[in-house]
């Protein structure tokens, strides 16, 4: 049977859910999406996500697709009917169709991630921002950031026993940034490994507290021990902010 397969544009807070992958332990946006959608199409709906997010991370962006065995006219109204529906912490922004071979996961060609730090206390937005007792040197981590677009082994930055057959990413972007009293750290890949933000994160504040140099930042890279990078940061700081497709993919 001939199968219609569409893309779901949709931002979540991920504070209530054990991350975007149905998991057994918890409810997951994977899980919160499959459900409604099936109820509405009336059909038994599977979702495949971009890529995966962690236990309270969250996103301002997130793609994943779906195939449906009806043509879905009026996709706006379905959003709509999916938002109405849906927990308050989960917002669908678009649907449309797109080739049958498209794929949210495979097809990506970047993926974006912001984590946002302080030393301010706020009680507003405690959820969303990692607060540090004291601000480490931003100009000194920029410089250990440098490294990363040279790197291309992450096996110090990922969780361990993963079914993932590389640790090879290709960062084109990572970046500290003041806004207003927040700073941002950006960064950019192809792929992302399992924790790999967070760890990342985690050692370069090693090293901008002057615990660790430049140097030791690249020898921790070099090791290929996870064992050797620093503590991860927590993860109700961390969105998924974009993800990027060719203009041919869809």
């Amino acid at each position: 049977m001939k199968m219609n397969r569409y893309f779901i544009y949709l931002s979540f807070n991920g504070k209530n859910y054990c991350g975007w992958q149905i998991q057994p332990n918890g409810i997951s946006v994977q899980q919160c999406l499959e459900e409604v959608l099936s109820m509405l199409l009336r059909e038994e709906i599977h979702v495949t996500g971009a890529g995966r997010t962690d236990a309270g991370v969250h996103a301002s962006l997130m793609v994943a697709h779906f195939d449906a065995e009806q043509v879905i006219t009026g996709l706006s109204l379905l959003a709509d009917k999916l938002n109405r529906i849906l927990p308050p912490d989960i917002a669908i922004q678009e649907i449309k169709p797109v080739r049958p071979d498209a794929h949210a996961r495979f097809d990506a060609i970047s993926r974006t991630y912001k984590y946002y730090l302080t030393d301010r206390k706020d009680p507003f937005r405690q959820d969303f921002i990692y607060k540090v007792s004291k601000q480490p040197d931003f100009d000194l981590m920029n410089r250990a950031a440098e490294i990363l677009p040279e790197t291309i082994d992450f096996t110090s930055f990922s969780k361990l026993h993963t079914d993932v057959k590389t640790n090879n990413c290709r960062v084109t972007h990572a970046r500290w940034e003041k806004e207003g009293d927040v700073w941002v750290f950006t960064i950019r890949a192809d792929r992302f490994l399992r924790n790999m933000v967070r760890a990342i994160v985690g050692t370069l504040l090693e090293v901008g507290r002057g615990k660790l140099s430049i140097e030791g930042f690249r020898d921790v890279i070099e090791s290929k021990d996870r064992g050797k990078a620093g503590t991860s940061v927590p993860g109700h700081a961390l969105f998924l902010a974009d993800i990027e497709y060719s203009d041919n993919t869809l």
